[in-house]
């Protein structure tokens, strides 16, 4: 008897190769995911057909991207249409500023990569650089992220950032929806996800500098969990 099987399913990574060093952390080991990953640099997104054929969408960390604009595309895509978005670092910031856009009503929110002028500064200089740096992540009780860790309150997680959400904005991404499920020890958020969606996490670090061959992140491997599940209701 023999047994068919369909394709693999498929996860964009959303960034501009090379810009992080993320990226190549991540090319040692994707080959090992149960999906199959596809680079998808954010000057060739022109709109929700750019990410037809993918289970699963991952904006990987590199900003400021070379097209801001398809990078929001790509996660209001995932928003809306309830397919599985991870959003690491740069994934991270631009959940916030396409969900601040779309749904909490700050229709000019930015990062101050983009516009140091910016209006609505959502993205700011973090009070602390953590290019580089292990810092402790307190979990939120009964949050997908959390349970991603069985439960755990707190983790300590690897980061390679300059930038993080503005605190003026915190409440009032609260009261549109946002669950911010991750925090450091002084209350600045970390991790935030849409609640209802059947995986929406962003993360201001990167898993991706602590996997390799063999030893992949709970939270990669839970994305990529979700993603096969998601793959085979729909064939």
């Amino acid at each position: 008897m023999t047994t068919v099987t369909g394709p693999r399913p498929r996860v964009a990574l959303i960034g501009d190769h090379g810009k992080s060093p993320a990226h190549a952390r991540l090319d040692g080991f994707r080959a090992e995911l149960e999906v199959d990953t596809v680079w998808v640099p954010t000057d060739t997104i022109t709109g929700p057909a750019s990410f037809d054929g993918f289970d699963g969408l991952w904006v990987v960390p590199g900003s400021p991207y070379e097209n801001k604009d398809g990078v929001l595309a790509a996660v209001r895509h995932a928003r809306e249409n309830g397919i599985p978005y991870l959003g690491t670092c740069g994934g991270f910031q631009h959940a916030l500023i396409e969900y601040a856009r779309s749904v909490a009503g700050l229709t000019d929110a930015d990062d101050v990569q983009y516009d140091p002028e910016a209006a609505t500064p959502l993205i700011v200089p973090l009070s602390c650089c953590l290019a580089g740096e292990q810092a402790p992540l307190l979990l939120t009780a009964g949050s997908r992220l959390s349970a991603v860790y069985d439960g755990a309150e707190r983790s300590t997680e690897t980061y390679h950032c300059k930038y993080g959400l503005n605190a003026e904005f915190v409440e009032l991404l609260t009261g549109a929806g946002v669950l911010f499920s991750g925090w450091d020890e002084e209350g600045a958020p970390r991790a935030a996800e849409v609640p209802g969606h059947p995986f929406f996490i962003g993360t201001l670090f990167q898993p991706e500098l602590v996997s390799g061959p063999g030893r992949i992140h709970r939270l990669i491997t839970a994305f990529t969990a979700e993603v096969s599940a998601r793959a085979a209701v729909a064939v």
